[in-house]
């Protein structure tokens, strides 16, 4: 008994591990390139102590990680390749849990109905996955907006 019960044991294990490993693969193969966020963050500009929204946040009990950021992106628009990119303001931790920040611009303004955030801020959802959510930063209202977009 000990003979196939050893046996059936490393056929157990074994099993486990090559479904650990292609699962491993399956994920890294079905993730989209270049969107590693540790790799996205750790170009991020230091965090300034004197602005107004690390401030605002850090009374709110916010811890501000990271600053700002400039995300490039290259288009393919019928064969030609046009520049743009993305402005992540900062990244602030609360509870364990990751946030990207948008500041509210004046020549900029945000129409909160469900297709004007949708527009205006769930590239930044889809760009880090991760996060919990947006946190959108008013200080002329002096107020913090959390957004979190479900699918399904």
């Amino acid at each position: 008994m000990d003979k196939y019960g050893d046996w059936l044991i490393m056929l157990i294990a074994g099993s486990v591990l090559i479904y650990w490993v292609y699962r491993m693969f399956y994920r890294w193969l079905h993730e989209p390139p270049g969107m590693n966020s540790k790799l996205l963050l750790s170009r991020a500009e230091e965090v300034r102590e004197d602005d107004e929204s690390v401030i605002f946040l850090e009374r709110a009990g916010y811890e501000v990680t990271h600053g700002k950021y400039r995300v490039p992106i290259t288009i393919d628009l019928d064969g030609q390749a046009l520049q743009s990119r993305l402005f992540i303001d900062l990244i602030a931790e609360k509870d364990g849990k990751h946030y990207i920040v948008k500041t509210a611009r004046d020549r900029m303004p945000i129409d909160w109905t469900g297709s004007g955030v949708r527009d205006r801020l769930l590239v930044y959802a889809l760009l880090m996955p991760e996060c919990e959510g947006i946190l959108f930063v008013d200080q002329r209202e002096r107020t913090i907006r959390t957004i979190t977009f479900r699918f399904g």
